[in-house]
């Protein structure tokens, strides 16, 4: 998986103008009732009002899958899996099914969302398999269980001991062992019992008579005590080695942890007040494996779906695996998307709150720095719609498309209704919403110039 090594600042300076409009309030002078002339003028203090930060810049990041020879960029995230689009279409590609190569780059991004993330943190700590607690956890449920077999195991040995040594069932008392059918206890049992002897034909040479049937018969008699007697021997000694095993074995086997920490666990809350729907997480982890050559840093990168983002804090709290044991911390970036546009959080690098002037000579000196040679027309780039021009599009109002002649700086004029600029519309709901936006100024070889913009509220993207 190849990622970025180093995020680097744009080759190009930015020049970002902070600007406060102050409001200054006249000195007044307070007549006096008797002697107004005597009076000295009171002046009021100097009253300076911020404008408003609309806007944040800061250095995000682009992320596309490589696949074949070609990149797709990143829509979203299901799962484990990333959302690509391929010609306009998603395309599901899982990390699962093989890994994936990334292309990662850092840029520097303006949006006028932003996500305020609380409690931020981030640490080394253990995956779930490896964690010491759940390894205890699972040694002593281990345990347990072995306990409770040994003592039941020890119990059944202890009540077959003492069926088989009652005189008073005789010969029956060696059945005490036919329940025991099955594993290694019941290959054993039999063993020591009957031994491993091979009987031949019972019938004596000559024929059975009374005195040979009396000698079998006593001989059987010897074979039978004798294999009562390991009967019980056996059945003892497996008792007694049970519960030995039971009283010694409260203690889980093995280490509580493999080695070192393995994991990064991060944990925040986050909330916006522009909703996200459909929005996830990438963390991009820089990390130096323990053994490896001194300045050898690896990258990993790590996708998380999010549930719908909302003014109201949502808690975020994921453990994320795949690091190799005892690494060590060189970087770690969060970043949040919604529908595969990054926005700005309070945790971004290189995070500036511009005000909507601001914003947009940002936005205005990039457009002349990527077209330097470019002859184009002045096109709509930012600007803020009032509230209830969806209702006003949705009963078939503003339809068709307008003109607007705008000035080198980007700032919008007179709305005309031919790209002529002959037939001047007058309608002041229009000359506002028109004058609310800002437009990428024309350009004659890279040199902005006044000009014309079409501009048609249906299918404006802003």
């Amino acid at each position: 998986m190849n990622s970025a090594h180093r995020i680097q600042s744009p080759t190009r300076s930015i020049a970002v103008r902070y600007l406060l409009s102050a409001v200054v309030i006249a000195s007044a002078t307070i007549p006096a009732a008797a002697d107004a002339q005597k009076d000295k003028p009171v002046v009021m203090d100097k009253l300076v009002v911020a404008e408003t930060k609309t806007h944040t810049l800061f250095m995000g990041t682009d992320i596309a899958v490589n696949l074949g020879k070609d990149l797709f960029p990143v829509r979203g995230v299901i799962g484990s899996s990333w959302i690509i689009d391929v010609n306009g279409e998603e395309k599901v590609v899982s990390a699962r099914q093989a890994p994936l190569n990334l292309k990662i780059t850092p840029s520097l991004k303006l949006t006028d969302v932003l996500a305020t993330v609380a409690g931020y943190k981030n640490q080394r700590a253990y995956s779930f398999a490896n964690d010491p607690s759940v390894r205890l956890t699972r040694g002593l449920d281990e345990v347990a269980s072995m306990n409770a077999d040994l003592l039941a195991t020890a119990s059944n040995a202890q009540h077959i001991a003492d069926t088989e040594a009652n005189k008073a069932l005789g010969i029956m008392g060696t059945l005490a062992e036919s329940d025991n059918q099955f594993g290694a206890s019941a290959l054993q049992a039999t063993a020591v019992a009957l031994g491993a002897s091979h009987y031949s034909n019972p019938t004596p040479p000559g024929g059975w008579t009374e005195a040979t049937a009396i000698l079998f018969g006593q001989q059987y008699a010897a074979t039978v005590a004798s294999a009562q007697a390991g009967a019980v021997a056996f059945a003892q000694q497996t008792s007694a080695a049970n519960l030995s095993q039971a009283e010694n074995g409260e203690e889980p086997g093995g280490r509580l942890a493999r080695t070192g920490l393995d994991a990064m666990e991060v944990e925040f809350e986050i909330s916006s007040a522009k909703p996200l729907q459909k929005p996830y997480l990438v963390t991009m982890t820089r990390f130096h494996s323990k053994g490896t050559k001194p300045g050898a840093v690896q990258n990993l990168v790590y996708a998380k779906e999010l549930r719908p983002i909302s003014a109201h804090p949502t808690s975020v709290q994921f453990v994320e695996g795949g690091f190799p044991f005892d690494f060590e911390l060189v970087e770690f970036q969060l970043h949040v998307y919604d529908h595969g546009v990054e926005v700005a959080t309070t945790v971004s690098s290189k995070r500036v709150e511009l005000t909507r002037d601001e914003a947009f000579e940002y936005v205005k000196i990039e457009y002349i720095g990527a077209h330097k040679r470019d002859t184009l027309p002045a096109a709509p780039v930012m600007g803020i719609l009032p509230a209830d021009l969806p209702r006003r599009l949705t009963e078939g109002k503003f339809g068709e498309t307008f003109f607007v002649r705008v000035s080198k700086d980007g700032f919008a004029g007179e709305l005309f209704a031919d790209a002529m600029c002959s037939k001047k519309i007058e309608d002041s709901y229009l000359e506002t919403l028109v004058r609310s936006i800002r437009f990428n100024p024309a350009l004659d070889q890279g040199k902005p110039i006044e000009g014309v913009a079409s501009l048609n509220l249906r299918q404006l993207k802003i």
